[in-house]
């Protein structure tokens, strides 16, 4: 199994991405295709989904995603289409939030969920799935948040923010990140 690719995206489907690697171009399906630009690098974690006829490779952008996916998979009838497209419409702190606190009703929002899906889920993962994988995401998510409303009250529009704030490496501390983020929001 793959526990991760490193690569250059080389092409962007609304259904998978292409990251080459080595001269070798895996084709992996994401959540969120958009979310990787064509021409840049990235860690991708990954997962081998193997069944009689069917061998694909999903790629997620962090571990704490493909943790979750994983648990996702494994609850009774949702496969991972199905637990894809419930990564593709959440967090993984909201859907996890959702699950500890029974919330059925946040579940069955995404698509192919119902209320016996999500009452499965919530009732094989509740206490199985922890905040305890995401704390370091939560730390990079709310410094890049910090950094996005920076840019806001600055005056930059929404649109050159999510461009910037992609490019972003959340293990730097605010400042540094509004500075870089100043920088790249000047070249677009």
């Amino acid at each position: 199994m793959y526990a991760y690719i490193e690569g250059v995206v080389s092409e962007v489907t609304p259904k998978y991405i292409v990251c080459e690697n080595n001269k070798i171009g895996y084709l992996l399906i994401v959540s969120n295709p958009y979310n990787y630009k064509p021409n840049e690098t990235y860690k991708i974690y990954t997962y081998l989904y193997v069944r009689e006829d069917i061998f694909d490779l999903y790629g997620f952008k962090t571990k704490a995603e493909r943790d979750l996916f994983l648990k996702l998979i494994s609850v009774s009838g949702i496969g991972p289409k199905s637990a894809l497209s419930i990564l593709a419409s959440g967090s993984v702190n909201e859907i996890i939030k959702a699950i500890e606190d029974r919330n059925d009703a946040y579940l069955r929002k995404f698509p192919g969920i119902g209320a016996k899906a999500s009452q499965q889920i919530i009732l094989d993962l509740r206490g199985k799935v922890s905040f305890d994988n995401i704390d370091n995401q939560n730390t990079h998510s709310s410094k890049l948040d910090d950094v996005e409303a920076a840019l806001m009250a600055l005056g930059y529009n929404k649109k050159e923010i999510t461009k910037v704030i992609a490019k972003l490496d959340g293990t730097k501390d605010e400042g540094d990140l509004v500075k870089e983020a100043l920088k790249l929001i000047t070249k677009i």
